[in-house]
């Protein structure tokens, strides 16, 4: 926590306890990390806020994200499953589910889990170091399961 009392600026609800957020993306054909932003204090950044201010930006013509209701702008940059269990809403399911396995193996450093004692300035340091790490293991021995992948399935 940045200070005491708790800035409310760093407060998550989601955590009950001061936090950052980071930005991460993964490509949806290989697995790989190809996107890392932040911090942004946890009270004072939404995830849709974040994703406005930054990635879309840098996204292609015709490029979208697939995530969760959190981040969903309309369809104008999202793609979020529509609720009815289709075929499209389960494949969006799965590449969110690798998503969620490669933010668990960051997870598992202790240095993002657990309260960090250091100047804020390092943290994005430390989270930037870990994310290469995580990197290489899905580039050498530690692969994430791949999804099936079809532009197609995936068209507006």
């Amino acid at each position: 926590e940045p200070s005491r009392p708790i800035d409310r600026a760093y407060f998550s609800h989601k955590l009950n306890r001061a936090a950052l957020r980071y930005e991460l993306a993964v490509a949806i054909e290989s697995g790989y990390i190809v996107w890392v932003n932040g911090p942004f204090p946890a009270g004072t950044w939404a995830d849709l806020s974040i994703v406005r201010r930054s990635l879309v930006h840098f996204l292609h013509r015709n490029e979208h994200y697939i995530a969760d209701g959190g981040y969903r702008d309309g369809n104008q940059w999202s793609m979020t499953p529509s609720g009815r269990g289709s075929y499209r809403d389960r494949q969006m399911g799965v590449v969110r589910s690798r998503h969620e396995t490669i933010n668990a193996r960051l997870k598992g450093w202790k240095i993002l889990s657990a309260v960090f004692r250091h100047p804020l300035e390092k943290h994005s340091i430390s989270f930037r170091a870990v994310a290469n790490i995580v990197q290489l293991g899905l580039q050498t021995d530690r692969p994430a399961f791949q999804v099936h992948y079809d532009e197609r399935e995936f068209a507006r």
